[in-house]
């Protein structure tokens, strides 16, 4: 939490910390991360973890770096690839040694390695067991050696839900069976499977389970051991404490956490790992399946609007009926009258053609009647294409982050508002607060009685910060109670998809130090003029971005803009109740003699103040004559921005800037 990378212009950095898009770009193809456990080595920390390699589709034992308290992570390579599945990679130290005990049950044994090369490079020590344990660990207790895992090959064993414990005076063995074996062979959703690295807090031991109820790795749970002996075994469920994301898919975690490995470093503090994903087990196969139905249905449809409008005349081919009289080979008669199958399926098929002529019958396409149904049909058969085509091309449903140099980050919103606009906001909070990279909402409210937090539905922070004065100046007065350097001002008014905004962010951490924003200008002529977005796109340019959908530094564009230098500047928007954003365009030109402002096109946008009655700027002329008229108070002030101007362009990856 709150750890801060300015490098990569994270500020702070934001989990997830490793994927297998990082993993797959430090060229090591995967297609998942999971498991992650954590070694550490004074201000080091290794991070070991299961990664599924996209070439093989096998499991291998990954490993990664970190000197900057987990900000930032530097893939060093696979750690172990064996010719089976490995997942799980608990690693300790014993005796100065260091071992890695990875599930293996596709092997039918639990083995421990020791590394004989740190990180990268490790021996087969032993064979413990010859049981295909899974999700197991060792840890010292009371003076004896504790082996905890499952064995899912058992008669009668309910899977994810079956737990055993091993003992021993060494992690090298032997280990005799606890005598309450099983511990457990429950529902999966009780947490008997293994979570991750058990833990000492306050001298109490607490073991890590996971609850694959609703699906595999549901979530984990927290036991904390009251007995641990050769001959009795009690534990109960604590409180996690953890608070779970409620964006949803957009959330790195928002389906489903299965481990948790969490370890107390020299210094006092904790730090704890945890895997996560977006989807439930199995959603790429649920949609393919869907998909795959989706688009057998609307065959069907299509062939059934065929016999209705009478382009089909019969839905199987004749020959293939009971009641055809034409010619057939003599070899095909004799095969079809010593064969049953083939029988039925002729006297089926002559029934689906009779069902044919009989619906052509009954629904005349030339009645009203006929044309609701070929209608009704026809939407359900367009409704059936769209869910084929999202299911194959749609992906997993997630508006996800873009990461800049293998990190994510995250903002503040920051929107300034009043009571006859509280629908718009109300509608505002609840579609951003669900955006992957927003970290809390900052309400302005300028004007009348505030609404209660509870009257917003929100699922990150919102804080309404109440003004004694209704000025426009609010928007960009300094907040120190803000933690992130990114802020985005955004009009109560505007909506947009949060791709687009999570785009908007990536640009602007490329470009921390300019105005980032959605709504270009081009100021320009003798005397200056406003104009719309039009006349910047006809002349090719733009020198002006809006702050009405705009990323800024909070830092630079507050300080800038509470600065003594801008006085005269908040005075005239105070005077015209207008200009604010023109303003600040104005400061950071002031400031910089290169580039200062960066332009995103929004894939689409809606100004909903138009169905509120609510717009702030209804007499457009009006309005842009008053700006007109800061731009040369403005370039008295501070300088002409005339001169300036950046072209559109088409990046690489489809953005318009």
């Amino acid at each position: 939490m709150d750890v801060w990378k300015n490098e990569s212009a994270a500020w702070p950095v934001a989990n997830p910390v490793v994927t297998c898009a990082s993993v797959s770009d430090a060229g090591f193809p995967s297609n998942f991360v999971a498991d992650p456990f954590l070694y550490v080595q004074g201000d080091t920390l290794y991070l070991f973890y299961e990664t599924k390699n996209s070439i093989t589709m096998q499991g291998d034992i990954g490993v990664a770096k970190s000197t900057d308290k987990g900000a930032s992570w530097q893939q060093l390579g696979i750690a172990l690839d064996e010719d089976w599945h490995l997942s799980y990679p608990y690693v300790f130290n014993h005796l100065d040694k260091i071992y890695m005990m990875p599930e293996g049950s596709a092997k039918g044994e639990l083995r421990l390695y020791r590394a004989v090369n740190f990180p990268l490079q490790w021996k087969l020590e032993k064979i413990l067991m010859k049981k295909p344990l899974v999700d197991s660990f060792i840890i010292k207790h009371d003076g004896e050696y504790w082996l905890f895992g499952s064995d899912h090959s058992g008669f009668g064993t309910k899977k994810n839900g079956q737990l055993e414990i091993w003992h021993s005076s060494s992690p090298l063995g032997p280990w005799k069976p606890h005598k309450k074996n099983p511990i457990y062979n429950v529902d999966k959703s009780l947490g008997a499977r293994n979570g991750g690295r058990p833990f000492l807090h306050e001298g109490i031991l607490y073991r890590i389970g996971q609850d694959c109820g609703e699906t595999y790795g549901h979530q984990v749970r927290v036991f904390k051991v009251e007995v641990l002996t050769k001959n009795d075994y009690k534990e109960v469920e604590v409180s996690l404490g953890f608070e779970e994301s409620r964006k949803g898919r957009n959330a790195w975690n928002g389906a489903r956490y299965h481990h948790l490995d969490v370890q107390q470093l020299s210094s006092g503090k904790w730090i704890g790992v945890m895997d996560g994903d977006r989807v439930p087990s199995g959603d790429l196969v649920r949609r393919f399946v869907l998909g795959c139905a989706s688009l057998a249905a609307v065959t069907a449809i299509v062939v059934v609007l065929g016999v209705l409008l009478g382009a089909v005349k019969c839905i199987i081919p004749l020959n293939w009926c009971a009641y055809y009289s034409g010619k057939r080979s003599d070899t095909l008669l004799v095969w079809e009258r010593s064969n049953a199958f083939s029988s039925k399926v002729r006297r089926f098929c002559g029934r689906l053609n009779r069902a044919a002529s009989s619906l052509r019958v009954k629904i005349r396409p030339n009645t009203w009647a006929g044309r609701l149904v070929l209608a009704v049909i026809f939407a359900v058969g367009v409704a059936l294409i769209f869910t084929s085509v999202k299911c194959f091309y749609g992906g997993n449903g997630a508006e996800e982050p873009y990461p800049f140099k293998g990190s994510y980050s995250q903002f503040t919103l920051l929107t300034m508002t009043y009571d006859a606009r509280l629908w718009n906001l109300k509608m505002y909070v609840k579609h951003y607060s669900r955006c992957s990279s927003v970290k809390e909402i900052v309400v302005v409210w300028n004007k009348g009685t505030p609404p209660k937090l509870s009257d917003l539905d929100s699922v990150v922070p919102v804080r309404i910060r109440v003004e004694n004065q209704n000025s426009l100046n609010n928007r960009f007065k300094k907040d120190e109670l803000i933690k992130t350097r990114a802020v985005l001002e955004l009009d109560d008014d505007i909506m947009m998809t949060c791709d687009d905004i999570e785009r908007g962010f990536n640009v602007w951490r490329q470009h921390p130090d300019r105005i980032v924003g959605f709504y270009p200008r081009l100021i320009s002529g003798s005397p200056l003029k406003y104009r719309g977005e039009k006349y910047a796109r006809k002349h090719k340019g733009y020198n002006m971005i809006l702050t009405g959908a705009a990323f800024v530094d909070s830092k630079v564009a507050f300080e800038r803009y509470c600065g003594e230098e801008a006085k005269r500047g908040r005075d005239l928007v105070d005077k015209y109740f207008n200009c604010e954003d023109v303003l600040l365009n104005y400061l950071y030109a002031n400031a910089s003699t290169s580039g200062t402002v960066e332009y995103v096109r929004p894939t689409w946008a809606i100004d909903t103040s138009k169905f509120s009655g609510a717009a702030i700027s209804r007499n457009t002329q009006l309005h842009y004559k008053v700006r007109s008229n800061c731009l040369q108070k403005f370039s008295e002030m501070y300088g002409s921005i005339g001169g300036r101007k950046s072209e559109f362009q088409w990046r690489k990856d489809g953005w318009d800037s």
